[in-house]
């Protein structure tokens, strides 16, 4: 089988939604929509499309993530303090190893491809 280009169009894969992990719930109760379109064989390289509603929980990069927001703002805070927000149009790279707090303000949503090394 010949590799081809694949679309990336909102709705065309399976959505799977989940709650976050009570765990690392920080504020409100976010429910998060998956849709990936597209993971390699090696299971290391995903792309898709990801929602969330308004809320706050602690994240722990062990992989790579190109961001690109489509809808809403987020705000990332390190553990060090710093933070950066992002809207809508903006697009980022979250670097393994980026440990801190992940905020949607509003409802959000975003392409994503990310690498696992």
């Amino acid at each position: 089988m010949t590799a081809k280009p694949l679309r990336l169009s909102p709705g065309g894969a399976p959505a799977e939604t989940a709650p976050v992990e009570p765990s690392k719930l920080l504020d409100g109760i976010p429910s998060q929509t998956t849709e990936n379109h597209y993971e390699a064989a090696d299971g290391r390289f995903f792309a898709g499309f990801w929602s969330s509603d308004p809320g706050a929980w602690r994240v722990d990069y062990s992989e790579h993530e190109l961001c690109q927001l489509l809808e809403g703002e987020v705000e990332l805070t390190a553990e060090n303090g710093t933070s950066e927000r992002f809207a809508a149009g903006e697009a980022f790279v979250i670097p393994a190893g980026f440990k801190g707090t992940w905020r949607s303000i509003g409802k959000v949503r975003k392409l994503y491809a990310i690498y696992q090394a």
